[in-house]
């Protein structure tokens, strides 16, 4: 079994995988969208990235306001949420992602990746993130529950 984690964009969808032993998550790719509003090809390429993976859950990135509430793009999140879920049949859990971009550019900068490249990994890098923090808070919970 595997986790998909995913960092939903306007124009673009930063995709995680988790390892089979749900313990480490690694970036594998950016999917670049053409328009906001068309999600067909991004649904498309999912769903590829599902069955090669083996994929059977999906973690998603929820951008909430600092204050904890949720504004548009959390509602257009939620919207994306439902048609992954109608589309692949996996359940699709939402994961509050706050900070995860801000840790991602601090990530790249550590990395020495130079700024004007850094917008061509940070999706991949916030992807990575929130999945990684599903996973380490599933872990503690397992834990705690033994």
């Amino acid at each position: 079994m595997r986790i998909m984690g995913l960092d939903f964009g306007s124009k673009t969808v930063g995709v995680a995988v988790s390892d089979s032993l749900l313990v480490t998550a690694q970036g594998i790719e950016i999917i670049r969208r053409k328009e906001e509003n068309k999600l067909r090809q991004t649904l498309a390429r999912i769903e590829e990235l599902i069955l090669e993976y083996e994929v059977q859950e999906i973690v998603l990135g929820c951008p909430k306001h600092m204050n904890g509430t949720e504004g548009v793009r959390a509602e257009l999140t939620e919207d994306f949420k439902d048609k992954l879920e109608r589309r692949t049949g996996l359940p699709v859990f939402l994961w509050d992602e706050r900070l995860t971009t801000v840790a991602a550019d601090k990530t790249m900068m550590e990395a020495g990746i130079r700024r004007e490249n850094r917008k061509d990994y940070v999706d991949k890098i916030a992807a990575t993130l929130i999945l990684q923090g599903y996973l380490d808070n599933r872990s503690r919970t397992i834990k705690a529950a033994e």
